[in-house]
Formats: C-alpha cells, sequence, structure tokens
C-alpha cells in the first residue's frame, strides 16, 4: 500500500485539508492518506491552546465518516511535547510498513526552512517529499529532492476558521459536516453557539448505512477504543480485498466487533443470553469478554443486520471457535495486529500482509494463545478447542 501523511493541528480541520488529501490520492496515486495531528507543533508553539486534543481528533473522525481512503494517527498526541516529522516517520513506517517511501506533504510556505529541521536528511532517506502549493506563486527550486504537487489552491485555512466563527460571520461549509456539528455542539471556538440535536438518516442506502454504524461506536466507545475499532475496520477491509472476500462485509465486522465494550457488565450479560448460548463460569466471573455476543445481538436487534458471517464474525473475535469462515478468520487477526496495538512486531505485520490467509490465521493464533499464557490469563474453552482443531489440521497436512 503506498501511504501518504499529511501532519497539521488540524485546529480546526478544514475542506482544504480533504481537498489537498484528494489530490494526493487522485493526482499521485497514493492509496491511502494518513492525516496526523500535532500535540504541539515546532512551528506553533500555541497549538495546544483552545480545543483540546480530542476535541481536534474528533473532528477528524467525525470528518472522515465512511471513507476507507483517510485514516488518522494519534501517535504524535499520544508521545505528546514538541512533534518532530522525523520521529513521526520512523514510527509509522515501522507501524504500517509502506509500500515504498511514503509521501511527506509540506505546504510551500515551508519548503524553504525544510533544511533547518530536524534531522531533515535522514527525513530525506525514508520519505518522499511532496510539496502543495498554498501561497499562488510558482514552483521554486529547492535545494533536496522533492515532488511538486500541481494542487488547485483553496484559500483556506484553519485561523479563518475560527476567525470567523468568533466574528459571528458564515463558516459552517469551510469545514466538513461531521466536524461542524462538534463545533457547534461543543461551543469551540466561541461561546455563543447552540446545541443543535444530531440526526441520523434512514438505513436504504447501504453507504449511509456504514456511517451510522459508525457514529454509533465512535459516540458509545472512548477514543482509543474507536480509535482501534476503525483501524481494525481498515485492516479488516484490506485483507478481505486481498484475500478475495466482501470488502463492505469486513468494514461492517471491523466497524462494529467492539460497540458493546463500554458497556456495563449487567448490560453485557443481559445482551449475551439473548444468542441462545452457554454462558460459561469464565465469562460469568469476567462479563467483558462476552462483549462481542453482546455486539452481534445489539447490532442485529439495533440495526436489522442479518448477515451471519458479519454477526458470527464479530461474535467470536474475542476467543473464536472451530470452524470460523473467512470473514472471522480475517476480523480475528485484524483485531490483533492493527497499527494502534502498541509492541507488535513488525516481521508479524509483514508477514500478515504479505501470506495467504491459511498461513496467517493459525500464526496470530499462537501469539496470541502465547501472550495470554504468559500473562497467566485463562483461556475460553472455545479458543482451546480451536487452538486444537487448528494444530490437529496443521499435522494432517504434514502427514
Amino acid at each position: 500500500m503506498r501511504l501518504a501523511v499529511l501532519g497539521g493541528s488540524f485546529n480546526p480541520v478544514h475542506i482544504g485539508h480533504l481537498f489537498l488529501a484528494g489530490e494526493l490520492l487522485h493526482g499521485l496515486g497514493y492509496d491511502r492518506v494518513l492525516l496526523v495531528p500535532a500535540y504541539q507543533s515546532p512551528f506553533k508553539l500555541a497549538a495546544n491552546i483552545g480545543p483540546s486534543s480530542r476535541d481536534r481528533l474528533d473532528m477528524l473522525f467525525a470528518s472522515i465518516t465512511g471513507d476507507e481512503r483517510l485514516s488518522v494517527d494519534d501517535c504524535e498526541i499520544r508521545r505528546e511535547g514538541i512533534s518532530y516529522t522525523i520521529d513521526t516517520l520512523r514510527d509509522i513506517i515501522q507501524r504500517y510498513q509502506p509500500e515504498g517511501k511514503p509521501g511527506l506533504i509540506i505546504g510551500d510556505d515551508l519548503a524553504e526552512g525544510f533544511p533547518s529541521w530536524k534531522d531533515s536528511s535522514g527525513i530525506l532517506d525514508i520519505a518522499e517529499i511532496i510539496i502543495a502549493r498554498r501561497n499562488g506563486t510558482e514552483a521554486k527550486s529547492l535545494p533536496f529532492p522533492c515532488r511538486q504537487l500541481e494542487n488547485e489552491i483553496m484559500d483556506i485555512s484553519s485561523g479563518l476558521v475560527r476567525g470567523r466563527i468568533r466574528a459571528g460571520a458564515v463558516w459552517e461549509y469551510l469545514v466538513p459536516a461531521g466536524a461542524r456539528i462538534i463545533i457547534e455542539d461543543r461551543s469551540l471556538y466561541t461561546e455563543t453557539l447552540g446545541s443543535p440535536a444530531v440526526t441520523v438518516g434512514d438505513l436504504e442506502i447501504p453507504k449511509d448505512f456504514l456511517v451510522r454504524i459508525e457514529e454509533e461506536a465512535r459516540r458509545r466507545l472512548s477514543q482509543g477504543r474507536f480509535l482501534h475499532s476503525r483501524n481494525t475496520a481498515l485492516l479488516a477491509r484490506d485483507l478481505a480485498e486481498r484475500w478475495g472476500q466482501d470488502t463492505a462485509a469486513a468494514w461492517l465486522a471491523g466497524i462494529g466487533h467492539d460497540i458493546c465494550k463500554s458497556m456495563k457488565e449487567e448490560e453485557l450479560l443481559e445482551l449475551a443470553r439473548k444468542d441462545g448460548m452457554e454462558i460459561s463460569a469464565l465469562e460469568e466471573k469476567k462479563a467483558s469478554l462476552l462483549h462481542g455476543r453482546a455486539a452481534a445481538v445489539f447490532l442485529r436487534e439495533r440495526f436489522g443486520i442479518e448477515r451471519e458471517d458479519v454477526l458470527e464474525a464479530i461474535r467470536v473475535h474475542t476467543a473464536g471457535e472451530p470452524g470460523m469462515g473467512p470473514l472471522a478468520r480475517i476480523l480475528y487477526i485484524a483485531d490483533k495486529v492493527e497499527v494502534s496495538r502498541e509492541k507488535i512486531d513488525p516481521a508479524l505485520r509483514k508477514f500478515v500482509r504479505e501470506k495467504s490467509l491459511e498461513e496467517v490465521f493459525p500464526v496470530v493464533l499462537e501469539q496470541t494463545v502465547s501472550w495470554l499464557r504468559v500473562r497467566h490469563i485463562d483461556l475460553l474453552k472455545e479458543t482451546l478447542d480451536l487452538l486444537k482443531s487448528e494444530r490437529e489440521g496443521m499435522n494432517h497436512e504434514e502427514k
């Protein structure tokens, strides 16, 4: 996958940011653009004043709902302090393992100062520099290798949006609709905005159906858990595409698999009992293990999802079970190795992206079980049965 990185304060995200991302996708042929909000930029030392990092992340999430070409990474916010590009690029390359050098987008207003950036020579070694036009001047000759993006210039900035909000001028359509709702609902950049209700459309349009569930997950889950869910959906979709499975079903299973994760234990037990299957003593003791079963029931009841492969994938994603179908196996893999999970061996992520489903699943299963056992975490019977069946299958093939 060819990956481009677009960083900034995104305070707030506006349509110019997304338009630029579109230019990269269509003009330069990148597969995905990674939006990386800064905790504190070395060029904007006041960037962390005003809306919180959660506000800025939520606006980004709400602005890219349903678009698998865009993703958000919160690595700079998690690191805190001043964000240096070289550190971010090294982190992203290790976790995402993109095809070739990732593209790094730099506005032409910052381009002349690039040689003074921290370890600029190191950046040139690991990334392809892409200069985007912002100020309308002709392309300049720069003393380092780069590509000049012939993008249309949209005369919009985050500062312009903030200023228009504070001045009571028209601003609403300078930002994506999802970001606008958050700005209004939370009274960001001013104290005078109201708090309008957020309405949701019908289920008739498939894309809107996926958007509704993603929004439901974003509202129900913590920010970190939602980031995990969206990254799981992205990876599940990518793996489904490569392994010849339904990409929309994979996205749906990924975005919905943890939708009940924040529920109280009694709620999880109540939902799980509706699927008619036995609840073990371990699950009674640790009801959080039931969040997959609860999610399958919740999505069937709340959104009318009837596809059995989607419901199976969501139901068994925590423990697995013998006889899992391809979609369930894809979700199990994506849940365990998606890019926001820390301390995952880069070699395993590389293996997942290069090998077949039949090769990958038993390896991920074995590593997951090993991780749980090292930490003395009790395994569900379904996991033990799955492990046994996979090992028996492998032994049979070897014979």
